[in-house]
């Protein structure tokens, strides 16, 4: 029986060896880029929306519940926003009244989530978080648009990327040399 305990106990060992070695720690330090999640550059309004609602949460002091609240009431609010700046671009005066429009009904949301006290706050400075809102936008719309041409994004899912045409040598020979000649 001494014989067939150390067969046993033998054989847990070289399994247990052959579990810890299939399960190798990662030396890479390096993180493999999640495709299914938007990033800044292909989706700037949600960048917009998490900047102003990352200072708001910060400045107002706001719990987890309310953060999150916030962070769907400024996602919706700023792609209208965005819309409409990006609709009336030759119009400064209409983009700020329909946007002014926008933010009441912010007001009305945010009256429902914040403490009076918080309200009190942001009602405050709501044209301080109006105009980093559009500093932001005027920012991240210039950088975005230097990284665009700095660094162009693949042209098919082949990351191909766009280059300059290839020009046709000058110097072609006459005549059908192809397999079809005669």
């Amino acid at each position: 029986m001494t014989t067939k305990t150390a067969f046993a106990f033998i054989m847990l060992t070289l399994l247990a060896g052959a579990a810890s070695a299939q399960q190798a720690p990662r030396t890479s330090t390096v993180e493999v880029q999640d495709k299914t999640q938007p990033t800044p550059r292909l989706n700037p309004v949600q960048a917009r929306a998490d900047h102003l609602s990352d200072q708001m949460v910060r400045d107002l002091r706001l719990n987890n519940y309310q953060a999150t609240k916030l962070r769907a009431i400024n996602a919706d609010k700023v792609a209208k926003m965005a819309a409409i700046e990006r609709k009336n671009a030759g119009n400064p005066q209409l983009i700020d009244e329909q946007c002014n429009g926008i933010c009441k009904e912010r007001d009305q949301e945010l009256q429902a989530v914040l403490s009076n006290d918080q309200y009190t706050s942001y009602f405050g400075s709501r044209a301080t978080y109006y105009k980093f809102d559009k500093d932001y936008a005027n920012q991240s719309a210039s950088i975005l648009l230097t990284n665009s041409v700095q660094n162009p994004a693949p042209a098919r899912a082949n990351d191909a990327t766009i280059t300059p045409a290839s020009t046709k040598p000058a110097n072609r020979p006459a005549g059908n040399l192809g397999r079809n000649a005669r």
